[in-house]
């Protein structure tokens, strides 16, 4: 999934204005303009659209845990490409979520799964049940979280 669609369902979802994102941004140590978030949140056939990236997307996700669930002793590293299964684990994370929890919002969004299978997400990536979690399912988690918390 594109980080823009991600920031974009996550700011609908939780109601973030432009100042709340830039105060996330900041917990993570992160200095970012309201015109960069208004480039992020553009249509992607916007003219003035812009990619978030990879590094900032991630600093936003653990942001999002320190607004969510208060600043934590660890040392957080934003060196690394992101991609779905960081995503749920960070989202996860952020709402102190259990398994049961991300199954039932699945669910919200007609979408079952084992709690193996979801277990398999949040594996390293080097563990032989590793398994990738594919578009479909984030959008089917962010659709479930969205009816959840918007109703």
């Amino acid at each position: 999934m594109k980080n823009n669609d991600i920031l974009r369902r996550v700011r609908y979802t939780f109601a973030l204005n432009d100042d709340k994102i830039m105060k996330i941004f900041q917990h993570a140590g992160r200095v970012v303009t309201r015109e960069q978030v208004c480039s992020w949140l553009k249509k992607d056939e916007d003219p003035d659209f812009k990619e978030i990236s990879d590094t900032l997307m991630v600093e936003f996700l653990d942001g999002f845990i320190v607004e969510r669930r208060g600043p934590s002793d660890k040392k957080v590293s934003s060196e690394y490409l992101i991609n779905n299964n960081i995503v749920l684990r960070k989202l996860k994370i952020a709402l102190n979520l259990q398994a049961e929890d991300i199954i039932e919002i699945l669910k919200l969004a007609d979408f079952s799964i084992s709690k193996h299978e979801l277990s398999a997400f949040f594996r390293r990536i080097d563990h032989k049940h590793f398994r990738l979690c594919n578009d479909q399912i984030l959008r089917r988690f962010l659709k479930g979280l969205q009816i959840k918390y918007k109703g």
